[in-house]
């Protein structure tokens, strides 16, 4: 039975080493985003430095173990036994969790998951030993730290509000004294915001890299023989006033003499002081309880006292944390860095809700969002009613947009944002985290950057009446599942500790084996749907200035469609015929996504033809028929997909030999039609166009005669309307995917022989 715990340390190891995988995936954002969305920095040179503060960050983070030592319960509650169940439940709920968000492309709090999955392990295990000793609930205030938990959801709930509240109100003033045009600005002024940016990362630094480590408590006798702790807390005015003027003369002589650009220095100490914070105080999110488990397990040992009665009122006093061991996580997270794809995801989603331009929304509005959206419309106006109009219009001039020249044909990625709005993130981010640590005030670090992200997007007009409501929807999306981890973090990990206590190694065997299951499959699954993203069949925008060009690209995108229709079409009528309903299902999706696909086209239009040139204007004509119908195909395989996988969902009788033969007559036929589209198109053949539209009146004729002879079934034979209706139902949409493409084939051909001198083509015009 003892060498259970050794094998649950063993274990507890190694889900440390994911947990730090998974964790660094998530918490990238908080350190990468400003940086990535102002492309102030070259990738490589951003991820040396993140890397150098991860690893600065990890070694001087062993002063920030204890949360799971005592932070949330009262360990000389609890038996060794006890305390081993409660940190294997955590880990195991830690890991599936946070993995689970990073697939969604969410950012979460690993503070707040694993604060809610060691309260909710701890309540769960108490409850037990209340029950076993036919004790009060009351007693439950004796096993758990209460004061500390509630001083931790108030601290999130404050910084949601007030980070978002800062962020707005600081963008808003430093984009109204800068401008868009803040690098024509005298130099002074560039200095003194580099003075005021720099001092306020600087004395971020100091308070969460340095205060919360082991060298804190050193003292000298040039501070006047305090700690370095107390020094920071006394004399943060005298700090933050040497900071700012020393900061303000550099950033001068920087910008003068070495013609440095100062909001890139800021962004790149910026990005330098959040890695470390990130590393200095949520490593304890990761390795804090299996450190903390080895080290009860040492102690345990070297007790000789049964693991059921081993009280771990040892855990109550502080010990060191090795640093060989906080170098190994600090190498591992860095590593995780460069190689997460999941990383790379997350913060995406924070960079598409601040992105100044236009971005592929990923949220639906709500009724939620659309009420606050029409709140602050509102307000705005109201606002606009009590400002003069000449400071209205000094105002509006401050943010006016620069417009940005470029040739027809060079395609150019602008930023998510500037570089102003990126150095106010790190800036305001760095102040508020700075001055809770400061006040003993716990908050989340992941909260507090998103969320000053956002209030600084909404002051900068990065939601305009365009995207306002799908960014409102994407911000809501996001705080809700931070809450709804506390929430799942707390229930999740009581279950858990629940089937261990009860269940012992089996459980925890049992339980581990499921999480690696769980973790292969989202890999796998994340993996599958990284590489649908980028599959070859992918619809591209049209980007070319001339007819000629739209025509050459059209083109593609028309092989495209018509290639994956085909396959569309012929899975709905073979997973009809084998009642396949799995295969349907997926038919359904990939039908899904080609719509979203032809959307996002539409969406495109207006930059179409903003870009074409004046002698091709005629283009967008073109350009938006060619979409319409190819939405009109769309929307019949859309209809198809449907009403066959609601026929075989719905358990409703298999369609007769007959009609299942005639169905794939018809697909046989058009799968030759698609085929023979999808070739053209890609070879760019003309001719071969021309020869499919001289046969469309027989692929016609093929489904009104199938047409007829259903009406004649139906009168003599047939006894199920319900595979009546679909019958009609799929020979109807087939014909209307068949008129879409041939209105296609012939707008196309037609554009074509306008545009070029065409061959001597015999096509059914001609022919009359």
């Amino acid at each position: 039975m003892d060498n259970i715990y050794l094998l649950m340390i063993i274990a507890l190891a190694v889900l440390a080493i994911a947990d730090l995988v998974v964790g660094v995936s998530n918490d990238a954002v908080n350190f990468l985003n400003s940086a990535i969305g102002s492309k102030a920095i070259s990738f490589k040179n951003l991820m040396i430095v993140a890397s150098i503060g991860i690893a600065c960050g990890a070694i001087f983070s062993s002063g920030m173990m204890e949360v799971a030592r005592k932070g949330i319960f009262n360990p000389g509650q609890f038996y060794f036994n006890e305390i081993m169940f409660i940190f294997m439940a955590v880990m195991i709920t830690d890991i599936l969790l946070l993995d689970f968000f990073n697939t969604l492309g969410m950012p979460t709090s690993t503070t707040v998951s694993i604060v809610f999955e060691l309260l909710g392990a701890a309540v769960a295990m108490a409850i037990i030993k209340i029950a076993h000793a036919n004790g009060e609930f009351t007693d439950i205030v004796n096993y758990i730290n209460t004061e500390k938990a509630l001083l931790i959801i108030s601290g999130i709930l404050l910084s949601v509000v007030v980070a978002f509240s800062i962020g707005a109100l600081v963008q808003w003033i430093t984009r109204v004294l800068l401008s868009y045009d803040f690098e024509k600005k005298a130099k002074w002024v560039g200095a003194v915001f580099g003075g005021v940016a720099l001092s306020a990362i600087t004395y971020f630094i100091l308070m969460k890299g340095i205060k919360g480590t082991a060298y804190a408590k050193q003292s000298f006798d040039i501070i006047g023989g305090v700690t370095i702790k107390d020094f920071l807390e006394l004399k943060w005015v005298l700090i933050v006033l040497v900071n700012f003027i020393f900061w303000s003369i550099l950033s001068y002589i920087l910008m003068n003499v070495a013609k440095i650009n100062i909001y890139k220095l800021i962004i790149g100490v910026g990005t330098f002081a959040l890695a470390l914070a990130f590393a200095g105080n949520d490593l304890v999110n990761f390795i804090g309880v299996p450190i903390a488990a080895w080290q009860s397990y040492e102690a345990w040992v070297a007790s000789g006292v049964p693991a059921t009665e081993f009280s771990m009122e040892i855990l109550a006093s502080k010990v060191p944390t090795p640093t060989a061991l906080l170098f190994v996580a600090g190498m591992i997270m860095v590593v995780t860095l460069w190689f997460s794809s999941k990383a790379k995801a997350v913060v995406k989603t924070s960079l598409d809700l601040s992105s100044q331009g236009e971005t592929k929304e990923r949220f639906q509005p709500n009724f939620l969002s659309r009420a606050l959206v029409r709140m602050a419309v509102g307000a705005s106006e109201i606002t606009a009613s009590i400002l003069p109009k000449s400071t209205q219009n000094r105002i509006e001039k401050q943010f006016e947009k620069p417009t940005i020249a470029l040739s027809k044909d060079k395609f150019h990625e602008l930023p998510a944002f500037d570089m102003v709005r990126a150095a106010v993130n790190l800036m305001v981010a760095g102040i508020l985290i700075s001055i809770a640590t400061s006040y003993k005030l716990p908050l989340s670090t992941t909260y507090v950057t998103f969320m000053v992200a956002m209030g600084t997007s909404l002051a900068d007009r990065a939601w305009g009446a365009e995207s306002a409501v799908y960014r409102v929807a994407g911000v809501l999306n996001v705080i809700g599942g931070w809450f709804g981890t506390a929430l799942i973090a707390f229930i999740a990990s009581g279950i858990i500790l629940t089937i261990i206590s009860f269940g012992k190694g089996a459980a925890i065997a049992i339980l581990l084996f499921a999480a690696i299951l769980l973790l292969a499959r989202n890999y796998i699954s994340y993996n599958k749907k990284s590489k649908i993203l980028k599959a070859e069949d992918s619809l591209s925008r049209a980007e070319s200035s001339s007819i000629q060009g739209v025509i050459e690209e059209s083109a593609s995108n028309i092989a495209r469609v018509v290639k994956r229709s085909n396959k569309i079409y012929t899975t709905s009528i073979n997973g009809l015929a084998k009642q396949d309903l799995d295969e349907l299902k997926k038919n359904k999706k990939g039908v899904l996504k080609l719509s979203a696909e032809i959307d996002d086209l539409r969406d495109h239009i207006f930059y179409f033809i903003k870009n074409l040139d004046d002698a091709s204007v005629g283009a967008s004509n073109f350009y938006i028929n060619i979409l319409g119908y190819l939405q009109d195909m769309v929307q019949s395989l859309e209809y198809i997909s449907k009403i066959t996988h609601k026929h075989i969902s719905n358990n409703h009788k298999k369609l007769k030999y007959n009609q299942i033969k005639e169905l794939k007559e018809i697909d046989i036929e058009l799968e030759n039609l698609l085929h023979g589209t999808q070739k053209a198109f890609e070879n760019r053949s003309f001719e071969e166009i021309g020869a499919i539209l001289n046969n469309k009146q027989k692929l016609f004729a093929l489904v009104s005669d199938k047409i007829q002879k259903q009406v004649a079934r139906t009168r003599t034979e047939e006894s199920s309307p319900k595979n009546t209706t679909l019958y009609f139902s799929l020979l109807l949409e087939t014909k209307d995917l068949i008129t879409a493409t041939m209105n296609l084939l012939e707008l196309y051909y037609n554009e074509h022989d306008s545009s070029v001198e065409p061959a001597t083509i015999d096509t059914p015009e001609n022919k009359e």
